[in-house]
């Protein structure tokens, strides 16, 4: 029986991390080497995979299983599928992981402030504001990867160098050969082929403390689950900041 040479990128990650443009990067260079590729983006989608689902924990569920079941079909028939998804719950994802087999998992991470600062939609300031209900990040919780085989922090990291991430991880398991990623990036890369047990994010971010010096601190990529608190109206700030009167 003939090996498939179909894969799966999840790209998990809160809104606005980057994760659709990376897709769209490595989509391309998928396709000057003859690569089938399809995009499944959460945000496309909607109509057609899951139009009145909810925003509840049980309807996400749902979605990142139903991108997950596409993903496997499209994976065993020699497609390489790239799925840009928040998938904020780590069961769901460590089930189609499982269930696909050809698979990698990326976190795109990026701290909260950032994405609040930069958010173009402004709806991370609408959430924090109680505008948006159920918002993954403010008022629900994200569970970041504990063992996810590639890490890009999408604050300092390019497209161009999380890509190339990718790219030594579809090397190093054998889904992409040295001659292709050799026409893709131009060098000849090595494969390191995986230990057992897969390399956890918080172990993955030491190259990167080393490299910025002794002083530096390394900023956990496997974190506890993200919420945000609200912010405090102007009325509360004031009240809270204005002086107690002794009682008498």
């Amino acid at each position: 029986m003939a090996q498939t040479t179909g894969f799966t990128v999840w790209l998990t990650g809160m809104s606005g991390t980057g994760k659709s443009t990376l897709a769209s990067y490595i989509a391309v260079r998928l396709h000057q080497v003859d690569r089938k590729v399809e995009i499944l983006d959460e945000n496309e989608l909607e109509s057609d995979l899951w139009q009145g689902l909810g925003e509840s924990k049980e309807d996400r569920s749902v979605i990142m299983k139903r991108l997950g079941y596409v993903a496997g079909l499209m994976a065993r028939n020699d497609v390489a599928a790239l799925v840009p998804c928040v998938s904020p719950y780590k069961a769901v994802r460590e089930e189609n992981r499982r269930s696909i087999g050809r698979y990698i998992e990326v976190y795109v991470d990026c701290p909260t402030e950032t994405l609040i600062q930069r958010d173009p939609t402004g709806r991370y300031k609408k959430a924090l504001g109680g505008e948006i209900p159920n918002f993954i990040g403010i008022t629900e919780p994200y569970e970041p990867p504990t063992s996810a085989e590639v890490v890009i922090h999408s604050d300092v990291e390019s497209v161009e160098d999380g890509a190339a991430k990718i790219f030594q991880a579809l090397l190093d398991l054998g889904y992409m050969t040295q001659d292709e990623l050799k026409i893709i990036t131009g060098k000849k890369m090595k494969a390191n082929p995986p230990t057992k047990k897969r390399v956890t994010t918080r172990a993955a971010t030491k190259p990167a403390v080393k490299a910025a010096g002794k002083g530096a601190k390394a900023r956990p990529a496997a974190r506890a689950a993200r919420v945000a608190k609200p912010a405090k109206s102007a009325k509360s700030a004031k009240k809270a900041a204005a002086p107690k009167r002794k009682a008498r």
